[in-house]
């Protein structure tokens, strides 16, 4: 299931917009409100998923440590599908 796209926006722009249904309607997206209690054993399944290499996270772009406030500045401006990496050289 891909949760990440309402048709033709991302639900992030929702949440940008205010969450509320009005602003939500404005924005022309639809405004979801999911509350999610974290259990030991929903982490083991998701981390199971991901081991099994069916949950994925979608990477929009990754930077170095140093572009660390651009990265901060792309992820603000709200207009990126996917997480955000930056990388940090041991």
């Amino acid at each position: 299931m891909d949760t990440r796209r309402v048709p033709g926006r991302t639900r992030d722009r929702a949440a940008r917009a205010g969450g509320s249904g009005a602003a939500a309607e404005k924005a022309q997206v639809r405004a979801v409100t999911l509350i999610v209690e974290h259990d030991q054993a929903g982490m083991r399944a998701i981390a199971d998923l991901a081991d099994r290499g069916r949950l994925r996270a979608h990477v929009s772009a990754t930077f170095p440590l140093a572009e660390g406030a651009r990265a901060h500045a792309l992820g603000e401006a709200g207009r990126t599908t996917g997480k955000l990496v930056i990388t940090v050289s041991s």
